[in-house]
């Protein structure tokens, strides 16, 4: 842990109500509003807005002219109170922009550990990304998007508002998703994107065996190959779920589901 106090730029503004952990940097020119909390080793570059309430975990970077914590873009908020919350470790890259939640949303937008926002990218209000995410250039979540972990988001990709995507999943470069994604599954374009195999090599590099990749492959293949029915398709995965938790959890992600399922 850095013992050192923060490193504030002359032409930055820091509202004397945040608080900043130790070894913080701030760029030139940036501004942090008050019920801002930053932890320690988080470096914010120049041009940067980050207002509150917002907190932000250790060790995150902001590169540069990130708009953090904003109002949320919805026509509904009206000044209440919300928040947004940020694990640690994370890389903001230029441009990125982050709402806080609404008050009818559950009134916080969350993005946890060891993600990578690259350029331009857009994470609405009430989104939730768990951990080791990438979104590429130009990523976009509408409002009330959930993410699972080891998501990757290709450039100009883009998920409807309420959309679920499940963990290890990959959105091709320009897949606009409607509806919910499983986990494991590779989504390509066509219009709006559609499902076409799964990640398995995502899976390989994250060290599924041959065994869990067949499983999901199986699986996969219920779902959007075998032409059936969803109902007599989670029938199915019922059954194979029995030997495989992977498979269990891509029925558990269906069964929970509030929007259609992608198919």
């Amino acid at each position: 842990m850095s013992n050192s106090a923060p490193l504030i730029h002359p032409s930055a503004v820091v509202d004397p109500a945040a608080r900043l952990g130790e070894g913080v940097r701030v760029g030139a020119f940036s501004l942090i509003g008050a019920d801002v909390e930053i932890g320690d080793g988080t470096e914010v570059g120049p041009h940067c807005s980050i207002q509150g309430p917002t907190r932000i975990g250790r060790d995150n970077r902001f590169i540069g002219h990130c708009a953090i914590g904003g109002e949320p873009q919805d026509k509904k908020y009206a000044g209440e109170r919300t928040e947004l919350v940020i694990g640690d470790r994370n890389v903001f890259r230029e441009f990125v922009t982050v709402n806080r939640g609404t008050g009818g949303g559950g009134g916080v937008t969350t993005i946890g550990n060891d993600n990578w926002l690259l350029a331009y990218a857009h994470v609405a209000h009430d989104c939730h990304v768990a951990d080791h995410c990438v979104f590429s250039n130009n990523t976009t979540l509408a409002g009330h998007v959930s993410v699972g972990n080891w998501v990757i988001i290709s450039g100009f990709a883009g998920a409807h508002q309420f959309c679920r995507i499940g963990d290890h999943a990959f959105l091709g470069m320009g897949a606009l998703v409607t509806g919910d994604i499983p986990p494991f599954t590779m989504v390509g374009i066509d219009g709006h994107g559609r499902p076409r195999g799964i990640n398995s090599e995502g899976l390989k590099r994250r060290g599924f065996d041959a065994e869990r990749i067949s499983a999901i492959k199986r699986a996969y293949r219920t779902i959007y190959v075998a032409g059936v029915p969803l109902a007599e398709a989670k029938l199915a995965l019922a059954e194979q779920a029995q030997s495989s938790d992977d498979v269990k959890q891509m029925l558990d992600f269906i069964e929970h589901g509030e929007r259609p399922l992608q198919r």
